[in-house]
């Protein structure tokens, strides 16, 4: 998926450099042909129903049990145009590890906006909580971040309130999975390792007790948990129960056909995915050469591995852009929820992306042409760790299994780039209003594409949960690279949070 483009020099060879990395370091600064559209006409259309408010609000709280983490991470987590100057600036503001996403909109708002001085001291506070027993935060919302606060487990950077504790995003998704799974780990110290940055990957038995006594409550993941399964459960089965009830009478249901304004996006979508990838199919001869060596020794062969890689996370982040430039409406939004959006959505549409190139023949995954032909293997030798390598497989083949076509690819982009959940969004309203449409299109598209299968809507909406639980764990595999001392590109850096 991604490498470090560097040679045994320690920079990236002139080639990419001048054909990569100069052309894509300015992600927003050239405005582009936009289409238009008529997002007031779409939006104004059929609505999506009871979906549009359960199952897009849910993305951010739920996981899809067809993503495989390994044995040691389970299968669940929780988890205008601007100058590349600018770019880097705003980027530079988050946390260190990316900030993946939040509950809910409001709950962001209200993380975001909140002052601690505002906050009324509870006159319970006096009272010493019992020996043994973690302090419990008071219900409500949680106080502004301020910028500068520490993960109370790992002492990273935190992003937020998490099950009851001030904590980082890899602790908090460390804590789910090991709920979810009911994990048991064990100490090669005895219990005695001293938690922080480096020892969380270490030791998951002190991390997990660290979680603990900070003050997580397993009750807080369950709860939201169960709640999920049953709300999901419940309009799955009205669904179905209505799709049946309608087709019983009558074998030949009229199904509205779409939209004049629905027909004239999905083209469009679809043709703005081509123009995309013709791009980076020309790009492909600029990409540093897989090397034919086999030998696991040679530093240089390994180099040369990780900048391949690299390279072509860089030209998939640059058709990303490229594409949700030309979204309408996307560029109405202000400069910062732009970056907003797109630092947390690129790497779940990298992996959409990816899960379609998916061969489930060879068990690979194909970009471009044959000749960029990978397996685990491949991954693996360019520097993943098999955590994060199995779950990209795992969703890829679920994917393939629904048969998407390239209507649906594009749909399901546009509506993962238009999240207004994601950390630092400020107009959520504009954003929602924005995702509308495609939501609704899909929608259509499908109920017309699979009159029988009353259920693929809100299956492919799942996927979208499934890609906020690998982005938690792409978050542990770039916070492994550091400790690698492998340095990622600019621009990747920039996007994904990478602080040196």
């Amino acid at each position: 998926m991604y490498s470090e483009g560097v040679t045994s020099s320690g920079v990236c060879p002139d080639s990419v450099q001048s054909g990569l990395e100069d052309k894509h370091h300015d992600l927003l600064a050239t405005p582009r042909t936009t289409w238009t559209g008529n997002n007031q006409a779409l939006h104004q259309g059929r609505s999506v129903g009871r979906y549009d408010k359960i199952m897009m609000t849910t993305l951010s709280a739920t996981d899809n049990a067809d993503v495989a983490h390994g044995a040691n991470l389970g299968c669940v987590t929780e988890e205008g145009s601007v100058s590349s100057a600018e770019v880097k600036h705003e980027l530079h503001t988050s946390p260190s590890q990316p900030v993946l996403f939040t509950s809910s909109p409001k709950e962001l708002h209200d993380k975001l906006h909140m002052d601690p001085s505002n906050v009324k001291p509870d006159p319970s506070a006096d009272t010493p909580a019992p020996e043994n027993q973690p302090m419990k935060r008071k219900k409500g919302p949680a106080p502004k971040m301020l910028g500068n606060e520490v993960c109370s487990v790992c002492g990273d950077k935190a992003s937020g309130f998490h099950y009851n504790v001030l904590s980082c995003e890899g602790c908090k998704g460390f804590f789910r999975r090991s709920v979810i799974k009911g994990a048991q780990y064990v100490c090669k110290n005895s219990g005695r390792c001293e938690m922080d940055m480096y020892m969380r990957r270490k030791c998951q038995q002190c991390r997990l007790r660290k979680c603990r006594e900070a003050g997580m409550l397993e009750q807080c993941v369950l709860s939201e948990e169960q709640i999920r399964l049953k709300k999901m459960k419940k309009q799955h089965e009205e669904d179905a129960a209505r799709g049946s009830a309608v087709a019983t009478p009558s074998p030949a249901v009229d199904i509205p056909p779409l939209a004049p304004e629905q027909q004239e996006m999905i083209e469009k979508l679809v043709s703005m995915q081509k123009q995309c990838n013709k791009r980076s199919f020309i790009d492909r001869r600029k990409v540093t050469p897989w090397p034919q060596s086999q030998d696991p020794m040679n530093r240089e062969v390994r180099q040369q591995r990780f900048a391949h890689f690299t390279e072509l996370a860089i030209m998939s982040v640059q058709e990303i852009v490229d594409f949700a430039k030309q979204l309408p409406g996307f560029l109405e939004l202000t400069r910062e929820d732009q970056i907003a959006l797109l630092k947390t959505s690129t790497i779940e549409i990298m992996l959409l992306e990816t899960s379609r190139r998916y061969n489930p023949a060879i068990e690979s995954i194909t970009f471009l042409t044959p000749d960029f032909s990978y397996n685990k293997d491949d991954f693996a030798k360019a520097g993943l760790q098999i955590e994060f390598i199995n779950p990209i497989f795992e969703f890829s083949k679920g994917m393939n299994d629904l048969h998407l076509d390239e209507a649906e690819y594009a749909l399901l982009i546009a509506i993962n780039i238009f999240s207004a959940d994601r950390p630092n969004v400020q107009d959520h309203d504009l954003v929602e209003k924005l995702q509308q449409p495609y939501v609704d299109a899909l929608n259509s598209y499908i109920r017309i594409k699979r009159p029988n299968d009353h259920l693929m809507f809100p299956r492919m909406l799942m996927k979208l949960v499934s890609l906020r639980t690998l982005s938690s764990v792409h978050s542990e595999q770039v916070f492994a690279l550091r400790l690698q001392d492998k340095k990622l590109p600019p621009l990747l850096s920039e996007i994904w949070d990478v602080h040196e």
